[in-house]
């Protein structure tokens, strides 16, 4: 079972202030030090514990620009997922069209894009590219 800290994160003159759910309170001058002061922080409370490998979730308290930047995350994460897939796909399509006997260029117009991008898509793929004889 891993154990899981929240932490809020609150701006003040000097850094953040970070709340620990359950008690306890340390500061960090920026966000991106906050996980290792709080592991750092429990390691003093608490020096009996390892907490390496403990979750320590930091949210910052910005209001509802959090929540806004956790859906823009999310759809970034998306998109990145989706163009690793198209490009998985395109390599696949732009294979198996030249396997089909198709020519280069005629691979290039079934797929939209540019015969030198059809060369790169089935280079990408070791043995590919060949038609078949």
């Amino acid at each position: 079972m891993t154990n899981r800290v929240r932490v809020t994160a609150t701006r003040w003159h000097l850094g953040w202030e970070l709340e620990l759910d359950g008690g306890g309170v340390t500061q960090a001058r920026t966000l991106d030090k906050a996980e290792q002061q709080v592991r750092d922080y429990l390691d003093t409370v608490d020096p009996e514990t390892a907490h390496d490998g403990w979750v320590i979730e930091v949210v910052p308290d910005v209001g509802p620009l959090y929540e806004e930047a956790r859906q823009a995350k999310a759809l970034a994460d998306a998109a990145a997922a989706a163009t690793v897939e198209a490009s998985r796909r395109m390599r696949r399509a732009a294979r198996e069209l030249r396997q089909a006997g198709l020519s280069v260029t005629d691979a290039a117009v079934v797929l939209g894009v540019s015969r030198g991008r059809v060369s790169q898509l089935t280079r990408d793929t070791p043995g590919a590219g060949r038609a078949a004889a």
